[in-house]
């Protein structure tokens, strides 16, 4: 069902989600939390097992954690994952091992929603956020497996909710802090494609050949400096010595993977042996890095701040088309957030 048919704005809250063995290996340079494509594809995979007749379009995704346990042997500074002994080859030999990483999850997801006029009921709306949420329970999140509610659980299993937006903005930020204290203990995962650029513009004031990749690396790592300080002793004798300090960060900053890029163009569907999809046109392509900031949902101001949706460049009629296949939060609702 097309977007145009369903009219009614609305956002879908699916809390406390516990999600076993997830892919901890995010790209090629980033472990941890698994990228926010693995999000917004169950997004693309429920909306379509919910099917037409369900009337709502899933519009975009936005995650908060509460819970992380990576499956890694911890070693001082060196960590290593917790690997499976894959079964001997037929001839009797060690078959090989592949690195997977795997992490224990429990999220809520928030949806930014459109719905039917058959949804404008309440009752409506009660039965099919209870339906999505046994759809989602026999689907897999990042390649890990939905799990029921823990039985030893103190907490109250919380129930789902399929709520209608507000037109008066008033009342939909007050819509957004009862939503935000549903969210809470818990960190939401948003897009800093701004403090990107700012660390880039800061560089290139001392080094104008600084590159993005420059200014990504320098918001990734820990820098500590050695500074000189002048104090006096007991006596009040001057006295110097060095100390290490920590630059500062703006916030809970972290490198996450956002999407890809074309490395070639696009192929005729069935011409590359191999693909997954031999009715899909193909292209070769390669991760897109940016800035994520982990924020606690009580400090945004709606809900739109929150939310990743998914889009690219692809055109074959304009010579400017790079094949950028990234997901994004809208920037106007960014632009306000807090550090």
């Amino acid at each position: 069902m097309s977007q145009t048919h369903l009219p009614h704005l609305g956002v879908l809250l699916l809390p406390h989600i516990r999600v076993q063995n997830a892919n901890a290996i995010s790209s090629p340079l980033t472990w941890g939390f698994p990228a926010i494509t693995a999000f917004t594809g169950l997004m693309t995979a429920l909306e379509r097992r919910l099917g037409p007749q369900a009337g709502i379009n899933l519009l975009g995704v936005g995650v908060v954690c509460h819970g992380f346990e990576a499956q890694v042997t911890t070693e001082g500074y060196t960590r290593a994952f917790h690997l499976t002994r894959n079964p001997v080859l037929q001839d009797g030999s060690t078959a090989a091992i592949v690195e997977e990483g795997r992490v224990h999850l429990d999220i809520s997801l928030v949806f930014e929603v459109r719905l039917a006029e058959a949804l404008l009921d309440d009752a409506a709306r009660e039965t099919l956020a209870e339906h999505m949420v046994q759809t989602l329970a026999g689907m897999r999140l990042a390649g890990g497996s939905v799990m029921p509610p823990l039985a030893s659980s103190k907490r109250r299993p919380s129930r789902p909710l399929l709520a209608l937006v507000p037109d008066d903005p008033e009342e939909q930020r007050e819509q957004f802090r009862r939503l935000a204290r549903r969210l809470m203990p818990g960190f939401a995962l948003i897009a800093r494609d701004d403090l990107l650029a700012q660390r880039l513009a800061e560089l290139r004031v001392q080094h104008p050949q600084a590159s993005t990749l420059d200014a990504w690396l320098d918001l990734t790592r820990w820098t500590s400096r050695a500074v000189a300080r002048s104090t006096t002793d007991t006596e009040g004798a001057p006295d110097s010595h060095t100390a290490w300090v920590t630059d500062p960060r703006p916030g809970w900053i972290v490198p996450i993977p956002v999407g890809f890029t074309a490395l070639s163009p696009l192929l005729a569907a069935g011409s590359v042996a191999g693909a997954r999809d031999m009715a899909t046109p193909f292209r070769f392509v390669e991760t897109v890095w940016s800035i994520g900031q982990w924020i606690s949902p009580h400090r945004l101001q709606c809900v739109n701040e929150m939310i990743w949706q998914s889009g690219h460049d692809h055109d074959p009629t304009q010579p400017s088309e790079h094949g950028l296949y990234r997901c994004f939060i809208d920037p106007q609702a960014t632009a306000a957030t807090p550090n």
